[in-house]
């Protein structure tokens, strides 16, 4: 049986990079999903090339605002009927040394990455405590673990995912809700590959693996945490990372 059959699964910034190919194995393991983003029309593609409304459902929202959330879950409830998984994944970078970051780049980078996993940790958590089981996925990053040179917002709020998520498990653990964290490395994308080759080149020297980690290699990681093969773990954070700062 497919891992995830007759499960729902919300993920946030599901429109493209590892939100979107976490949705394609969600997707390939029997979930039907609800995807959430600001770019409502990309997510709304998105769903299209999953199949469509019986497989999958797209809903604007800005994770900063509590009551967008609630709006994205109650989509899951009310198209297909439960809630079973949400991976909290939306992101944004605002890069900067400390001199000069502003204070709204710092602000905008804990919004969306803490204050929005926060969001969507607590409403599902309350819906699946009902339920008496469930499967959170948060995303964290390896700058949350070692911090990186110009993030000191972006390592702060990754690092901030980390702890949220080990007080939510203790917290919700005998209701039978699990929350466990990803922390990726340098990962193949549009944005990473963007970076100037000196970057790239850096970062590559620091991987025992010696390559950089795809898209589909976080999105496994995240269906097991968010299957059965997970059960007995919870508060955990795994990395995935090819080695790097181990």
């Amino acid at each position: 049986m497919a891992l995830l059959a007759g499960r729902t699964a919300v993920i946030t910034g599901a429109a493209q990079g590892i939100g979107f190919a976490i949705a394609e194995q969600f997707a390939r393991e029997g979930a039907r999903l609800v995807l959430g983003d600001l770019d409502l029309d990309a997510a709304r593609a998105a769903a299209d090339k999953l199949g469509g409304p019986e497989v999958a459902v797209a809903v604007r929202c800005d994770v900063t605002d509590a009551s967008e959330v609630d709006t994205l879950l109650n989509t899951a409830l009310a198209t297909f009927g439960s809630l079973d998984v949400l991976v909290n994944n939306a992101g944004i970078t605002r890069d900067a040394t400390m001199r000069t970051m502003t204070e709204e780049q710092f602000d905008q980078v804990i919004d969306v990455h803490l204050k929005g996993t926060w969001n969507g940790t607590r409403k599902a958590a309350a819906i699946m405590r009902e339920r008496k089981r469930g499967a959170i996925v948060n995303i964290s990053s390896l700058s949350g673990k070692v911090g990186m040179v110009g993030q000191t917002n972006y390592s702060a709020a990754k690092a901030g995912i980390v702890g949220l998520s080990k007080a939510a498990a203790k917290e919700m653990a005998h209701h039978g809700v699990r929350v466990n964290a990803i922390q990726p490395g340098l990962i193949r994308s549009a944005m990473t590959e963007a970076m100037p080759q000196k970057a790239w080149d850096q970062k590559m020297a620091e991987i025992p693996m010696q390559r950089p980690g795809e898209v589909s290699e976080v999105a496994s990681v995240a269906l097991f945490l968010a299957s059965d093969l997970s059960s007995y773990m919870t508060g955990t954070v795994l990395e995935v990372t090819g080695g790097r700062f181990m």
